[in-house]
């Protein structure tokens, strides 16, 4: 892409940059779910049409929008901006935890999803997040995982269809 507005399309490049150093200038975090925001509370955390009793915890405003594009959640989200990770020095203090063990104590979360990636740090950000509720007298779920739709058994991976198995449900 760099290439290609360096070779054809400067004045694309300009628009690009500016529009960049407006977003640096402007976008802040939302002072309740901790994502990207023009204004103090995003536009989820400011409708009263969500349902507050339900929290989903995601990685990254991008997890976020995918949830959203979804259309099938209507809770209010927390976005931790990252995941925890020993090996690249990325520990509990660096992610959202403190903000949200606020958010948990001042309002009337009745469930929280838990809907960290399915990797090793998205998994060891789970536990901790599992750590952080089990005191609390709020149910705690984790995203189903499995087969995904469209997939053909003998495409899938030992781990992928071991959860499946593992989270079967009745017809």
């Amino acid at each position: 892409m760099a290439f290609h507005l360096l070779e054809r399309d400067r004045d694309g490049a300009r628009e690009i940059a500016e529009a960049l150093r407006v977003a640096i200038d402007t976008v802040k975090r939302c002072r309740r779910c901790n994502t990207f925001s023009e204004t103090p509370l995003c536009s989820i955390c400011e409708s009263p049409r969500r349902d507050a009793s339900l929290l989903c915890i995601v990685e990254t405003p991008a997890d976020l929008e995918s949830v959203e594009n979804a259309s099938v959640y209507q809770g209010m989200y927390f976005v931790l901006m990252g995941h925890l990770s020993p090996l690249d020095g990325i520990g509990p203090d660096d992610l959202g935890f403190d903000r949200l063990d606020k958010l948990l104590n001042s309002e009337s979360v009745q469930e929280v999803i838990v809907a960290t990636n399915l990797t090793v740090e998205g998994e060891a950000t789970a536990e901790y997040l599992h750590q952080l509720l089990e005191h609390k007298n709020i149910k705690a779920t984790r995203l189903a995982r499995g087969v995904p739709v469209g997939g053909e058994l003998e495409y899938m991976d030992q781990g992928t269809l071991t959860q499946a198995f593992e989270g079967r449900r009745a017809l």
